[in-house]
């Protein structure tokens, strides 16, 4: 991956009109920014001005996910672009999404489901939390070489929807440890999401967000990503309900043992 650290400061404001500093150490670039119309100006011109519009998309996607109350003068953050990234391909529910961390790698990127591997062991995973007693539950369908299923199921205490999806994706991991080639079908997009695109992110960025907080459930997301090291990993997302046979066989595992 190729990735730039720069550093972001609210700098001025007048009324909902925010004047930010985007530098790094040798550059740095003024943009105002009204985070209720979303309309972004380039204030001062250079040559990294031309990289931030060439990247824009990545930039105003940290400043509306930024919440309103964040925004104040003072704010500081460091924050991370990355030029070789297809934003409309990871943006494409259709593709796969690659995760590469073998040989020391640590690479993701975008492809057609028809270029993803074909002798493959695949992994389809869902989860289910009940809030009325706090706990959830978790499944995942293993399907070796030879098109051979296994089912895996487990109680645990995760508060959390989310995060009980990630955690089924940690299990599966560590039952194939001595697997190198993995595909997981999910219906988590905070799963796909997490491990290729903001996990390298966070970890350049001490687990911030673009809030200037902690990561929530910063623990998992490390434990998941060791899990993934040494391993190409593709993600293919698929939609929750849909009658997918072995998305609803997990679906409904993963119920009975929140239910318990």
């Amino acid at each position: 991956m190729d990735m730039h650290i720069f550093d972001m400061e609210i700098i001025e404001s007048k009324g909902d009109v925010y004047k930010l500093s985007l530098r790094n150490d040798n550059e740095e670039v003024i943009i105002t920014f009204n985070p209720f119309t979303k309309n972004l100006e380039f204030i001062s011109y250079n040559e990294l001005t031309e990289f931030f519009k060439f990247h824009q998309y990545q930039i105003r996607k940290i400043l509306h996910n930024k919440r309103i109350e964040t925004y104040y003068d003072g704010f500081f953050l460091k924050f991370v672009l990355r030029s070789d990234k297809d934003v409309a391909a990871f943006n494409d529910k259709n593709k796969i999404v690659v995760l590469d961390k073998r040989k020391g790698l640590y690479e993701s990127y975008a492809i057609d489901e028809k270029m993803g591997e074909i002798i493959i062991h695949k992994v389809f995973t869902d989860a289910s939390y009940f809030k009325k007693n706090g706990k959830s539950g978790i499944a995942f369908i293993v399907e070796d070489l030879n098109g051979d299923y296994s089912l895996h199921t487990e109680k645990i205490d995760v508060c959390g929807s989310s995060q009980a999806e990630l955690r089924a994706v940690t299990e599966a991991l560590k039952l194939l440890k001595d697997i190198e080639k993995i595909r997981i079908i999910t219906d988590s997009q905070y799963v796909r999401k997490g491990l290729t695109e903001w996990i390298p992110f966070w970890k350049l960025n001490d687990f911030k967000t673009v809030n200037g907080e902690n990561a929530k459930n910063m623990d998992s997301w490390i434990e998941t990503d060791r899990a993934c090291n040494g391993k190409y990993i593709e993600f293919q997302w698929i939609k929750g309900h849909s009658q997918h046979f072995e998305n609803t066989l997990c679906d409904m595992y993963a119920k009975d043992e929140g239910r318990k």
